[in-house]
């Protein structure tokens, strides 16, 4: 049956039902949509304004009663000449992280859909187990994990691959392990929900036609599993680009990233405008960043 016939019976039915049903069916649709934007509106909306409105006061106030607000779109400028390589360490600790949770988190993911069998449903329970103990004990147990007296640097140095004098902790690795390790299942998760739906069917048939095995996931387990690994990445890149738990506990002055940047400005300095006008910016970047990713990766519809 094509198309156009399959239509005609549709078109029938739309035209003989009543017009008060269909306005009726209408205005359900919009009663249960309220509860949604009534939360966007006061949670979202309200503060974002608040947030902006807050990024363009002057900024040489003494405190936030003493700013005005002048519209000093300056103040983005100025943020940006003082605090880019912040920025730029954010975004490199994310991307990093990001890709070493996309490499763990995979495998992890293919295992349990495809290898786990019975113990699927328990492994899936132990990936979001961490998530029962809070954010920041977890990664205070990295300073205990990766100390200068701890195992893993004991081990390391007998190794060679550290130095006497070497360390783990307040550097780039302690920082960047924090958050691939906080964030592993932000990426599990939405890569397990696509392989799951994958027909086993489809791989063994590349199986039967020869196909190598390597050829075979390329060709078919990895073009089906990538509305998991766009929103994987997309989970775990974000939290991440605006985390400073990490920074702070486990890395030094030297690896400060933007987030400890606005918690010093919001709460030691108490410079609100500088410290909103860094939120903004952060916002906005990661915003552009995310809406080109998923058009580079042929996904939209995930919008």
């Amino acid at each position: 049956m094509t198309q156009a016939a399959q239509a005609v019976p549709e078109a029938t039915t739309l035209a003989a039902e009543p017009s008060g049903s269909r306005r009726r069916r209408g205005r359900t649709g919009y009663l249960l949509m309220l509860p949604a934007t009534l939360w966007l509106l006061l949670f979202f909306v309200v503060p974002f304004y608040s947030l902006v409105a807050t990024s363009l006061f002057d900024s040489s106030g003494s405190d936030f009663r003493g700013y005005e607000m002048t519209y000093a779109w300056g103040n983005y400028v100025d943020v940006v000449e003082a605090y880019w390589q912040p920025f730029l360490r954010s975004l490199w600790y994310a991307a990093l992280a990001t890709g070493i949770c996309l490499v763990l988190g995979y495998v992890l993911a293919y295992a349990i859909a495809f290898k786990a069998g019975r113990w699927k449903w328990l492994l899936l329970v132990l990936v979001i187990a961490p998530f029962f103990t809070s954010f920041l004990v977890r990664t205070l147990s990295w300073q205990l994990i990766l100390s200068d007296e701890g195992f893993v640097v004991d081990a390391l140095q007998f190794l060679r691959v550290l130095g006497p004098d070497d360390r783990l902790l307040a550097t780039p690795v302690a920082v960047v392990a924090g958050l691939a390790y906080n964030f592993l299942p932000f990426m599990v998760l939405p890569l397990f929900a696509s392989l799951d739906k994958i027909d086993p069917r489809l791989v063994e048939a590349s199986s039967d036609l020869y196909a190598h095995p390597f050829v075979g996931f390329w060709k078919v387990t990895w073009p089906l599993s990538l509305p998991g690994v766009v929103s994987g990445t997309l989970l775990t890149f974000i939290p991440a680009a605006g985390d400073y738990i990490n920074a702070e506990f486990l890395g030094s002055t030297n690896q400060r990233v933007i987030g400890n940047v606005i918690q010093g400005q919001f709460i030691d300095a108490n410079n609100s405008p500088v410290a909103a006008a860094l939120s903004v910016l952060l916002m906005v970047l990661i915003v552009a960043m995310v809406l080109v990713y998923v058009r580079r990766a042929g996904t939209e519809e995930l919008l």
